[in-house]
């Protein structure tokens, strides 16, 4: 078993070597760690700023589903769709920067709550379905963890920043430790 996971690891690393450079990955990592670190000093200002560029993101994204249309006839209905959305959405969050930074924060937090909520839902199913007691006690503490943040949903979207601060700050040592690994 050792074996196969020894070979797998040293595979998807061969493939990440050819494909991707470490440097960029380092580069992503101490980025990530930066931003982890404003997240928890400065997290109102900083998930504004970061909400900003999320907005100009989701436009120009909107832009290119829009124009890919053109390109690619297939599911257009859902590129034009999903561009007018990308493009709407993006507008709001760099125009209205302080209320588009709550808007995403508020969103945020519900879409979090009701994944919890379903993804609950699916392991109770799955556990009594013959996934055994662990997918039952999992599916029961997402539900609690989705309905405690659908109850408490102001502090949790105001907690939003530290939480996504710590998850910036573990996945760029992650990053930085797969970096060294590339190399």
């Amino acid at each position: 078993m050792a074996t196969a996971t020894a070979t797998t690891s040293a595979e998807e690393t061969k493939r990440a070597k050819a494909g991707f450079p470490w440097w960029l990955v380092l580069i992503e990592g101490i980025l990530a760690i930066i931003v982890g670190l404003l997240l928890l000093a400065y997290p109102a200002k900083t998930f504004v700023a970061l909400s900003f560029f999320v907005g100009i993101w989701w436009f120009i994204n909107g832009i290119f589903d829009i124009v890919m249309i053109f390109f690619d006839h297939s599911m257009w209905g859902w590129k034009l769709f999903m561009g007018i959305v990308g493009i709407l959405a993006g507008a709001f969050l760099f125009n209205e920067v302080l209320r588009g930074a709550l808007t995403l924060a508020y969103v945020t937090t519900l879409f979090i709550g009701f994944m919890g909520i379903f993804y609950g839902i699916l392991g109770l199913i799955r556990g009594f379905q013959g996934a055994g007691w662990g997918a039952v006690i999992l599916g029961i503490v997402s539900m609690l963890f989705g309905f405690f943040i659908l109850a408490n949903i102001l502090a949790s979207a105001l907690a939003l920043p530290w939480v996504f601060g710590i998850f910036a700050i573990i996945g760029g040592i992650g990053a930085i430790f797969m970096a060294f690994r590339l190399k």
